[in-house]
């Protein structure tokens, strides 16, 4: 499974984005998938997830981010409203080879497939 993103960008504080994750080679019928990011100078840490038809979030984006997925399970897509300051770092996009039990879906461990990660940048 190939995994694409897209939609970062220069965004001002407040504003939104929809990064979009798509796959070739698979499907993300059966597949948990993750979004990551990664600060400059920072671990990438977790961002959201979508696993079994539920999805998670970091407390940091809980309210702000939105994680869903189009019914022909090939992308997945994170709206991010209200962003701020410290969103910005490259997104990931991950799958793993299948379900995710929910302990897991917050570490990267569990994703075998990665993206190439687009770049957010939230201006004042």
């Amino acid at each position: 499974v190939q995994l694409q993103a897209s939609g970062g960008g220069l965004v001002q504080a407040g504003g939104s984005l929809r990064l979009s994750c798509a796959a070739s080679g698979g499907t993300f019928s059966t597949r948990s998938v993750g979004w990551f990011r990664q600060a400059p100078g920072e671990e990438r840490e977790f961002v959201a997830a979508w696993s079994g038809g539920n999805p998670a979030y970091a407390n940091s984006v809980k309210g702000r981010f939105t994680i869903s997925r189009d019914n022909a399970k090939t992308t997945v897509y994170l709206q991010m409203d209200s962003l701020k300051l410290e969103d910005t770092a490259i997104y990931y996009c991950a799958a793993a080879t299948g379900r995710l039990i929910l302990s897991r879906i917050r570490s990267e461990d569990g994703y075998v497939y990665w993206g190439q990660g687009t770049q957010v940048t939230v201006s004042s």
